[in-house]
């Protein structure tokens, strides 16, 4: 079982950063790969980033490359979100979520945090 806070986000003008982190609890973190996903009003959920456990390997979307860096420190139980150079289509609400599989499909991650709401203004 791991338990997912998301914490990190605000407001911010277009061209801002900002930083989401995500604090698992549970002793099984490390095994996990990571992701991150966001939800835009009256849109679905989607993908943007993941990490596997070893930090090794890192996937993200076309929309967000170059923009966003994902990493982790499993010494600490927490994902990160390194989120620059912002646009006010990445307004939405971020979820971290945890999974077995590497893959950027929502249905193959069994934990997800409560999200939290990133505004960007033009």
């Amino acid at each position: 079982q791991v338990q997912l806070v998301e914490s990190g986000g605000g407001l911010v003008q277009a061209g801002g950063s900002l930083r989401l982190s995500c604090a698992a609890s549970g002793r099984t973190f490390s095994s996990y790969t990571m992701g991150w996903f966001l939800q835009a009003p009256g849109k679905e959920r989607e993908f943007v980033a993941r990490i596997t456990w070893s930090g090794c390997s890192k996937y993200y979307a076309d929309s967000v490359k170059g923009r966003f860096t994902i990493s982790r420190d499993n010494a600490k139980k927490t994902v990160f979100l390194q989120m620059n150079r912002l646009k006010p289509e990445d307004t939405a609400v971020y979820y971290c979520a945890a999974g077995i599989d590497n893959t950027q499909r929502l249905s193959s991650y069994d934990y997800w945090g409560q999200g939290t709401q990133v505004t960007v203004s033009s």
